[in-house]
């Protein structure tokens, strides 16, 4: 449940973002972009309810960034270079050991727990 809320989060801001940028020339997209970063910072808050708000960060800005800047190659034409791609990368792989961080810290409390 806490993934799929996770991309509804991921999914509503990529939404609100590209907007944004198609408001520019259509202002009538300025009601999807209050609409969707709304609705991603209501599930934001559910999410948080559920999980880290390290990893729960980590992946909701790597997916954003990541997302974004691929759907803006595609609709908009925006430049998508070898080295954003390296660096989108990066940030994916920083999530990723954040993540796995976190699993393992949960896991000691879990044994520390266990031994009380």
């Amino acid at each position: 449940m806490k993934w799929w809320l996770l991309a509804g989060t991921i999914s509503f801001e990529v939404a609100a973002t590209l907007s944004l940028r198609g408001a520019i020339d259509h202002p009538a997209w300025y009601a999807l972009v209050v609409v969707g970063y709304c609705a991603s910072f209501i599930l934001l808050a559910a999410v948080l309810r559920l999980m880290p708000v390290g990893v729960a960060y980590g992946i909701w800005g790597a997916g954003g960034i990541t997302l974004t800047a691929l759907l803006a190659a595609v609709l908009f034409n925006d430049s998508l270079t070898i080295p954003m791609v390296i660096g989108m990368g990066l940030v994916i792989a920083g999530v990723l050991v954040v993540e796995l961080g976190s699993q393992e810290a949960a896991n000691k409390r879990a044994g520390r727990d266990e031994a009380a």
